[in-house]
């Protein structure tokens, strides 16, 4: 498993499809590239994860994650604002942002660049080429990507 300074990685899934939410976490775990991933399934949520309220109060139980993987169309509070809550945020603005969506409408990547983003990338329908993604993914922020370090 990939490491970074003998600390586990950490990736926060935000994701309300439960079988994609299985899918991202089975290939990411087959590949071997997430120590521990965390998988919410709506935006409010996602928001207690990284404020530590709520459910996730403790911080034992909400670690900083070293890559978000968030979709956009998402109850309670829509992705595109828990990434905008992110990015405005000191503590958490440095944190990689992936938009994992089914979405490849212009104003859906338009708005998400513009809420600075660090990627976008539309889910592929086709199994092997939704797992290969994920092992693409993981490999590329987990292992490849050097991060800057986050304070909390």
């Amino acid at each position: 498993m990939v490491e970074l300074n003998g600390e586990p990685l950490v990736i926060l899934l935000v994701e309300d499809n439960e079988s994609h939410a299985e899918l991202v976490m089975r290939s990411m775990r087959n590949q071997r590239v997430a120590n521990i991933i965390y998988h919410v399934i709506d935006g409010q949520q996602a928001l207690n994860f990284l404020f530590h309220k709520g459910e996730f109060s403790e911080k034992a139980k909400s670690p900083s994650p070293n890559l978000v993987l968030l979709d956009l169309r998402l109850p309670k509070v829509d992705g595109l604002e828990v990434l905008k809550v992110i990015k405005e945020t000191p503590h958490l603005e440095r944190i990689p942002v992936v938009i994992l969506t089914s979405s490849d409408a212009e104003t859906d990547i338009v708005q998400s660049y513009d809420y600075h983003a660090n990627s976008y990338v539309v889910k592929p329908l086709e199994f092997k080429k939704f797992t290969q993604l994920m092992a693409d993914l993981g490999f590329y922020w987990l292992g490849w990507n050097a991060p800057p370090h986050l304070e909390e």
